[in-house]
């Protein structure tokens, strides 16, 4: 009796296992043809981002675009095509129930994954951010965070900028967004600022006129452009002044080299008309009778 019941176990097991099988194989054979359109139009939609990016990239270049937006566009352009080819090929496979557990794992993992890699992330959209900021472009000269030279690479982590002495410095995109910086590359003109002092003895009005005059000489005001002279003060032993005019400043070393004609210029003028340009002098009293002179005797002393 229970040999019995065992064979007959065995062979409803055995049937069950067997028609599952065939259930299978019948599914698979009916699904092959949405498999292969499936895996066919994911190809196209590979292809397409591929050639359509190349496409996009030479447009960009035509545009003399900077860089980093070529970069960044290309690169998302691809990922929404490429993406959007996965949605369709899922649901020519009828896994749409798929797809929406894909979609719910995927926000769950991007949530964990942003709260681990804020900072990273910060990073990233803050360079989306500068990439698009037509004020901030390769090779300007920019001042930021305590750091200045020309922009040499703007990407998603960091933007990097090569200093005065020729070394790199790499700056992560999110302070460049959180921070001010200063862009000398923008405008082609820019404001030059000295300050100087000459001796209480000068004619003040003649020391301006000489100094408006030998910047005129060197340094081309154009049309709602002047030179401004203020004294600005009477110090320890010169009465001060600001002196501000314009001049073609694209970086640092401009503004220097602009100061350092104008410093010429203005020396040399005021050599030919004796307008002094006093240094701090300091008298040192030490009092009545702090000093005494003594007459040292010396002898040679022989046996």
């Amino acid at each position: 009796m229970q040999e019995t019941e065992i064979v007959e176990k065995t062979e409803k097991a055995w049937s069950e296992l067997t028609t599952k099988i065939f259930d299978w194989i019948d599914t698979i054979v009916l699904g092959l043809p949405n498999f292969f359109i499936a895996v066919f139009v994911l190809i196209l939609f590979v292809l397409f981002a591929k050639y359509s990016s190349k496409l996009i990239d030479k447009l960009f270049r035509k545009s003399n675009a900077q860089d980093s937006i070529r970069t960044v566009s290309v690169k998302v352009f691809k990922v929404v095509i490429i993406s959007l080819g996965i949605f369709i090929s899922l649901g020519i496979l009828n896994l749409n129930s798929v797809l929406t557990t894909v979609l719910g794992a995927a926000g769950v993992l991007g949530l964990a994954v942003g709260f681990a890699l804020q900072g990273t992330l910060h990073n990233t959209f803050s360079g989306i951010i500068i990439s698009f900021i037509p004020k901030l472009q390769i090779g300007d000269w920019i001042e930021t965070n305590g750091f200045a030279g020309f922009v040499v690479d703007i990407n998603l982590r960091s933007v990097i900028i090569q200093s005065v002495d020729y070394n790199l410095v790499i700056i992560p995109n999110s302070k460049i967004v959180d921070a001010p910086f200063k862009n000398f590359s923008r405008t082609p003109r820019g404001r030059i600022i000295l300050t100087c002092g000459v001796g209480y003895e000068s004619d003040l009005p003649k020391v301006q006129e000489i100094t408006e005059k030998a910047i005129k000489g060197i340094f081309e005001q154009r049309p709602g452009e002047s030179i401004q002279f203020f004294y600005t003060e009477f110090g320890d032993s010169s009465i001060n002044y600001q002196l501000r005019f314009w001049a073609n400043v694209a970086n640092q070393g401009d503004v220097y080299k602009a100061q350092h004609e104008a410093i010429l210029a203005i020396k040399a003028a005021y050599n030919e008309n004796d307008i002094n340009i006093p240094f701090p002098i300091r008298t040192l009293d030490f009092g009545k009778n702090k000093f005494r002179s003594e007459k040292i005797d010396i002898r040679t002393v022989t046996d």
